[in-house]
């Protein structure tokens, strides 16, 4: 008993048919190759592809566990949560999918339990092919689905987990259009496409958990190709690719703790408009009065970078001799500051005083310039963070407050501009060590 529907992929016909109307019950320890083939009717060919629901998989391969909470079962098998909004989460489980919940259903299974994605959806797609060869001497594609959420799209689909045998991506990228375009970025999901379309058939509610497509044996390896294909796994992009790897507010989370003061740097070029975007996330920050606090110097070229840093350097080494300091001792300390050489690109934040008040009392109008350069620390900070989450390195360095007007003029800034350091900017030669655990407890006092 199937259901089917016809088309066209690639310019071939095929035919999709659902399998096994009256599919049995599967329980842990069952044969699923054996119960496919039973209800094979009218029969399984070399060349079709078997798409079937991973939940199956699951129960037969006894991933049904005891857990009265959801949530706990969840945790477990998630590897790192992506995004999480109120009680929702979509997260990166132990298979590398993303997907929601962990892919932890507590649907169609006994009170009290929940079932888990298969352990290893190729390998259950590599064993199920390989029974089905042995029971029907046929040379089958399988491809085990699920069913995703996708970004920006409402509604959901089944997708590809699992793959054995079948080409799972059609890599058209060299390739000309029918125009003659070259191709430089289309690579076809092929096992999500047939996922999809076998879902028309499956249907999430009819009971039938496997279906057939017909017609693409191209698709398909032979026998002696088997073990050959990467499976599945070759549609879950790697991170270095994955634009979209965090939920909002995690990604705030990483670009924060991702803020590591770096100090050596390759030579690859800055992007300036990475920079003046971290720029516009800097202004952002709260400040007194309403005022606006900060002024961003771009030196964006060797000759400006050069220029100052030489005049602050000999103005920090007739600073160190006025203060007796010896010649080692001043080479050491110049030595320090050449983190800034070693950078390509450097920005002098500055701070000025417009908008604020004046009270002709000492104490009040220290307190008003205190505020001031608090709402300058948050403007840095905020633009420290965003540079980060453009995958920049940076290192905010005091030297700029010891000469400022050294850098005054060498910038030509105006008098009320307080350069308050200098933040040297670039790609990290190395990722940078694991901070030291910072338990939150110790930072905290409550009344």
């Amino acid at each position: 008993m199937s259901a089917g529907a016809d088309g066209a992929h690639a310019g071939a016909a095929y035919r999709v048919r659902a399998l096994g109307a009256a599919f049995p019950e599967v329980r842990s320890g069952d044969d699923l190759a054996k119960l496919i083939a039973a209800g094979a009717e009218p029969g399984l060919a070399d060349g079709d592809i078997l798409l079937v629901t991973s939940k199956i998989v699951s129960k037969a391969e006894g991933r049904i566990v005891e857990a009265d909470d959801r949530e706990a079962a969840i945790d477990a098998e998630t590897v790192r949560v992506v995004a999480r909004r109120g009680p929702l989460r979509i997260v990166e489980n132990r298979q590398g999918l993303v997907m929601a919940a962990a892919g932890v259903d507590a649907s169609n299974t006994p009170p009290g339990t929940v079932l888990l994605l298969p352990e290893d959806p190729d390998a259950s797609a590599r064993a199920l092919r390989a029974g089905l060869r042995e029971a029907l001497g046929v040379d089958v594609g399988v491809i085990l689905t699920d069913t995703f959420g996708r970004p920006w799209r409402n509604g959901l689909t089944d997708v590809a987990i699992g793959a054995a045998g079948v080409r799972v991506l059609d890599d058209l990228r060299g390739e000309r259009d029918a125009h003659g375009n070259l191709m430089s970025a289309t690579v076809v999901a092929l096992a999500d496409e047939l996922a999809a379309a076998g879902d028309l058939v499956k249907g999430k509610a009819a009971g039938m958990p496997v279906a057939v497509v017909s017609g693409l044996s191209h698709l398909v390896a032979t026998a002696a190709e088997a073990g050959s294909e990467p499976g599945a796994r070759e549609l879950i992009r790697v991170a270095a690719d994955d634009m979209f790897r965090l939920g909002t507010s995690e990604a705030v989370r990483e670009a924060v703790g991702l803020r590591r003061t770096v100090r050596e740097f390759t030579s690859e070029p800055v992007d300036g408009s990475a920079v003046r975007r971290a720029v516009a996330a800097a202004v952002t920050a709260p400040a007194p009065h309403h005022t606006t606090p900060w002024r961003f110097v771009l030196l964006e070229t060797p000759a400006a970078r050069t220029r100052l840093l030489d005049a602050m350097r000999d103005a920090w080494i007739a600073d160190l001799r006025r203060d007796g300091k010896s010649e080692e001792s001043v080479a050491k300390r110049v030595r320090r500051g050449e983190v800034l050489r070693r950078a390509p690109y450097l920005v002098v934040p500055c701070l000025v005083m417009d908008g604020s008040h004046t009270y002709g009392d000492e104490r009040r109008d220290a307190a008003e310039r205190e505020m001031f350069v608090v709402a300058m620390g948050a403007g840095v900070q905020n633009f420290l963070v965003a540079l980060a989450g453009e995958q920049l390195g940076s290192a905010w360095v005091s030297s700029t407050m010891f000469c400022r007007d050294v850098v005054r003029d060498v910038l030509d800034l105006p008098a009320h501009w307080d350069p308050m350091g200098a933040v040297a900017v670039g790609r990290a030669t190395s990722p940078p060590p694991p901070r030291g655990e910072r338990p939150v407890e110790d930072f905290l006092t409550v009344r």
